[in-house]
């Protein structure tokens, strides 16, 4: 096996912000697919006939499931979605990310999610609601990227991770 030679620094550049943010919108029409094989997967294994029958071991799958996916994916440097808008997550040193830190960059990307749906179940908001408090957390949590000395997410920075321009190699 090859030693992995870090990126030059001029490749180390963040890709921008609306780059980044299509590369997750993109992102999250593919998970569609993902939650659609995982959920028949489970509702049959667990022979569940109720959506609501066994939610939260669903979520938990879903969550174990999601884990697997961007962890692997991640720790060989790009998603599906990563690669068509040609975006790589490296380490700080420009390196590929190890299981490990993929983990726990996937862990810490939870951030991008779970503070407005902590608010969201004790104040028992209405759905619309719902999506409107998500939607501004997640333009803040964007926009926060503009202050981060690199331009990088702070799930990224907290992570020890970054995301990185993946020009297409030419052979």
């Amino acid at each position: 096996m090859k030693a992995q030679v870090p990126e030059p620094a001029a490749l180390l550049q963040a890709p921008g912000l609306w780059r980044r943010m299509a590369c997750w919108l993109y992102e999250g029409m593919l998970m569609f697919g993902v939650v659609f094989i995982a959920g028949y997967l489970f509702g049959t294994l667990s022979q569940t006939r109720n959506a609501l029958d066994n939610r939260t071991a669903l979520q938990a799958f879903l969550f174990v499931v999601f884990g697997i996916y961007f962890t692997w994916f991640w720790s060989k440097g790009q998603t599906l979605a990563m690669k068509t808008w040609h975006i790589r997550v490296v380490d700080r040193a420009g390196r590929p990310v190890s299981q490990a830190k993929a983990f726990v960059r996937y862990l810490l990307s939870w951030l991008w999610f779970l503070p407005p749906l902590v608010l969201v179940a004790p104040l028992q908001l209405p759905a619309g609601e719902s999506f409107v408090l998500l939607l501004g957390w997640v333009a803040v949590w964007a926009i926060a990227s503009r202050f981060h000395p690199q331009s990088q997410f702070w799930h990224d920075a907290l992570a020890g991770t970054r995301l990185v321009t993946a020009l297409p190699r030419i052979r």
